[in-house]
């Protein structure tokens, strides 16, 4: 790939993202503006705004990847993402919207009237927050890194501070229009350059092979393993090694794999003949990628468990996903809402239908990537490995941008959402100027984690974080919408014992303490047993207290449930008590704090 094309694309990007946030932050006129974008974006803006952040780094880069490295077992991620806004559709959409509030912790008080609630759904906002913008940020860094050559943190470092810089100078009215764009350049940027690389595969005359066979080397292959990693290798191969295979060192002489597990040291360098089939990273935990292989794993039974958990994770986590929830406050009303999650469906379903493409291009063009770890990078370098030259340079600069603008809309999104908790409930005071103080903060943790946490694989990590937020916020939004009897200490029991539960696991895993077998798998993909977790411990513990059901439950549930014109004024929610401090009531509604907000910084 050209560097000077791909850099100048990635500049392109970044800087029509500051121009269009500027664009934004010149009709953001009020506090309104700021938080919640005056309540008026309009469905089909609003759409594609939604769709520009939900569209990350996991679906611009991971899913190809994962295809490549898995096969069609990985299509199930694309399917997941989208329906997810069908349930949302149907359960959460338009009673979010009227609601009032302006975060999930607000409807969490709103509905319970319970401050420890809303402080035990803070931590997990922000939680969930923080995984999903650590891959953003990682991948940015491989872009770089691919491009340019320059260290991977460079990557992070631009996007965090571009996104900082974006999301505290103008708020939701301004990353509204950054995110609005970005969706249809991430469009265009896998849509155009696909039918050039189908094209070209058809005039290639390349094997038509099956997307679940073994991925082969087309031609003799060269490749460098730049981490220690264990092989499966399932029938006897051989390769030339120039490196250490197994203990054995070797100065490029052929070498026999027998069938098993291999260890190949880094540094190595493995040239495979045509046709030899690619090597399997062995699962284990001291292989940074061994923990994502379950679902693809299906020899000893356990894949149709992995399915189901990632299929659960997926439907059910999109609702509870801070940067989602927080987009349709800014809906007119409950039916603009709606609209905007149907438009939503279309917008996503579209895209969706653009990376398995290339990830099976990848398993025939680019095969050893799995091999090395690096299948996120499969979209970048497919152009120029089927097509080259002029055509290849410019096609991969569009991708590289298109790239770009994923990291830059999501994590705009995701730094939105976890600052306006830490504004309301960790800063000592609120306001715009605590506002982007909170932005810094919401940005800074995460990066200083994508700094010491490496090789972990985009998808994968962004699906964890569906599966906390399946655990967690499905069943407080599902049961605080449509179950009258919901108690706050059921919703606190079940938000530790569900999210809390996978939350665990997700880490246990990722850290590599999760034994092989079942208990991996079990904990590799939570969410078969915390979301019924999750929801079985609301439901039992506030069947357990029914006279702590809050005294407002009914105008909560009306207001949640009838339409604005049928709600009349009357259903709104009062303004907050103000307290000696003149800071509102541990028991002040949703709506009040954002009132409270409006008035001024």
């Amino acid at each position: 790939m050209n560097q000077t094309y791909a850099v100048a694309a990635v500049t392109a990007v970044t800087a029509a993202t500051v121009l269009v946030g500027a664009l934004g932050l010149r009709i953001s006129r009020t506090t309104s503006d700021f938080y919640v974008a005056s309540r008026s974006v309009r469905p089909g803006l609003n759409a594609a705004a939604i769709s520009g952040e939900y569209l990350s780094a996991a679906s611009f880069l991971g899913i190809a990847g994962l295809v490549l490295l898995q096969g069609p077992d990985m299509l199930w991620y694309p399917v997941g993402y989208t329906a997810g806004y069908l349930v949302l559709l149907v359960l959460v959409a338009a009673p979010l919207r009227r609601s009032g509030a302006y975060t999930l912790p607000d409807f969490a008080e709103a509905r319970l009237e319970s401050a420890r609630v809303r402080r035990l759904a803070s931590l997990f906002v922000v939680g969930i927050g923080w995984l999903y913008l650590l891959p953003q940020l990682q991948s940015a860094g491989l872009v770089l890194e691919i491009l340019t050559g320059a260290p991977d943190w460079v990557g992070g470092c631009v996007v965090a501070v571009v996104v900082t810089g974006a999301v505290a100078a103008g708020g939701m009215r301004s990353i509204t229009f950054v995110q609005a764009f970005q969706y249809w350049l991430k469009l265009t940027a896998l849509l155009v350059p696909v039918f050039f690389l189908a094209a070209a595969w058809v005039g290639d005359g390349a094997p038509r092979v099956r997307l679940d066979a073994p991925a082969v080397f087309r031609e003799h292959t060269s490749v460098r393993v730049a981490e220690t990693v264990r092989v499966e290798v399932a029938a006897p191969l051989t390769v030339t090694a120039t490196g250490r295979i197994d203990g054995a060192a070797h100065r490029g002489e052929r070498v026999g794999l027998a069938p098993g597990p291999h260890t190949v040291e880094a540094g190595t360098l493995l040239g495979f003949p045509a046709g030899a089939p690619v090597p399997e990273r062995a699962a284990s935990g001291g292989d940074p990628l061994g923990w994502s292989q379950p679902l693809a794993d299906g020899r000893d039974g356990r894949q149709l468990y992995a399915t189901y958990g990632l299929i659960l994770a997926t439907f059910l986590g999109t609702m509870g996903l801070p940067h989602v929830a927080v987009r349709f406050y800014t809906s007119p009303n409950g039916r603009a809402a709606r609209r905007t999650t149907l438009v939503v469906l279309g917008l996503v379903g579209v895209f969706y239908l653009l990376p398995p493409v290339y990830g099976a291009l990848g398993r025939i063009y680019a095969p050893e990537l799995a091999l090395t770890g690096a299948v996120d990078a499969a979209v970048l370098v497919l152009p120029d490995r089927l097509l080259g030259g002029l055509a290849g340079d410019l096609l991969g600069a569009l991708l590289a941008g298109g790239a770009f603008a994923a990291f830059l809309s999501t994590a705009s999104g995701l730094t939105m959402s976890v600052a306006g908790v830490l504004t309301q409930d960790v800063l000592p005071a609120r306001g715009v100027r605590h506002f982007r103080l909170a932005t810094a903060l919401a940005m800074a943790v995460p990066f200083a984690v994508s700094l010491v946490a490496r090789n972990v694989p985009v998808a994968d990590a962004v699906g964890l974080a569906f599966a906390v937020s399946a655990s967690s916020f499905c069943p407080l939004l599902v049961l605080g919408i449509w179950w009258r009897r919901l108690t706050p200490p059921g919703a606190a029991a079940g938000l530790i014992a569900g999210g809390g539960a996978a939350l665990t696991a997700v880490m246990a895993t990722r850290a590599g303490a999760a034994p092989e077998g079942w208990a991996h798998t079990l904990m590799a993909w939570p969410a078969v047993w915390s979301v019924p977790l999750g929801f079985l411990t609301m439901a039992a513990v506030s069947l357990a207290t029914p006279r702590r059901i809050p005294p407002g439950t009914p105008a909560v549930l009306a207001r949640l449930h009838l339409p604005e014109d049928l709600a009349g004024p009357g259903a709104a929610v009062p303004p907050p008590r103000p307290t000696a401090a003149g800071r509102p009531t541990p028991r002040a509604a949703a709506t009040g704090r954002t009132a409270a907000r409006e008035a001024g910084p």
